[in-house]
């Protein structure tokens, strides 16, 4: 394997797109660590490849990311590029959503993406070496209506992406978060998405026509999922990478707005935030 060649392994690569990212990167001529839940049906949507390997990888397992990242570096001799892909998407509002929901929610979409950094870390400190990318969302910098669950798990992920990146960047690893906006993936659909199994009345007349229009966005979404792959693969090869990619021009849009609610938020109360020191 050549020095520019790229070993990258990547969660949740069996649908959507975790898929997209996994022939991106084949595509590119770079070696492939592939992971999911199911790998009968993540070796049936990759293929076959001289540079590809496929490990079952359930993230919310620490065993098994840390017998993945021993396959990969069994196969290949490094891990270049993480990306930490894998999540799920538990719509709700707050009260009408289970303990359970929620803790399924953060397990997946917070605890996973650790596990699996925590495995890939020893390996990248001792090459000197890496790049981790995790996979966040606008819901990662804006939370919404319906959207608890999913916004504190992405709002974990990006507290946990900034703070990590001083402290690996010593050993010469990288880190990016990516906030894709809406991308025409599998996200919404049955299969992807959770709804609240609770029931308030107070919620009821809000309730019914949030779950129609997640639904009706379903394959509907402007971004391309393909296009992002690509992206992903272009931002890797940067020198540095950046610390943060906001995908789409839906997402910064969003980012803007928050941007200047927040400038609101500060100019509001200027005087009296800036009168609360010790009298000296």
């Amino acid at each position: 394997m050549t020095e520019s060649k790229k070993v990258w392994l990547i969660t949740g690569a069996v649908r959507g797109m975790g898929l997209e990212f996994a022939r991106a990167v084949l595509a590119a001529g770079d070696s492939l660590v592939a992971t999911g839940r199911d790998t009968a049906r993540l070796a049936k949507a990759v293929g076959s490849s001289n540079d590809l390997l496929t490990i079952k990888l359930d993230v919310t397992r620490s065993e098994d990311a840390d017998a993945a990242v021993k396959a990969a570096v069994d196969r290949f001799g490094r891990i270049d590029v993480l990306v930490n892909n894998a999540a799920s998407f538990f719509a709700g509002y707050f009260e009408e959503l289970t303990p359970k929901q929620m803790d399924l929610q953060l397990q997946t979409s917070l605890v996973g993406p650790m596990n699996v950094t925590r495995a890939v870390l020893p390996v990248m400190r001792k090459q000197g070496s890496g790049h981790i990318i995790a996979i966040s969302s606008s819901a990662g910098f804006a939370g919404f209506e319906f959207g608890t669950a999913y916004a504190a798990s992405k709002f974990g992920l990006e507290g946990f992406m900034e703070s990590l990146a001083p402290e690996v960047a010593p050993f010469g690893i990288h880190t990016t978060i990516v906030n894709p906006g809406f991308f025409r993936t599998e996200l919404l659909t049955e299969e992807s998405t959770s709804y609240a199994t609770g029931a308030i009345s107070d919620y009821a007349a809000r309730r019914d026509p949030l779950v129609a229009y997640w639904k009706s966005m379903n394959g509907k979404q402007s971004g391309d999922p393909a296009k992002l792959a690509r992206a992903i693969i272009t931002i890797a090869g940067q020198s540095p990478p950046p610390r943060r990619f906001i995908a789409g021009a839906d997402a910064i849009g969003g980012v803007e707005r928050k941007i200047v609610a927040l400038e609101e938020d500060i100019e509001s109360n200027r005087a009296l935030s800036t009168s609360l020191d010790i009298d000296r």
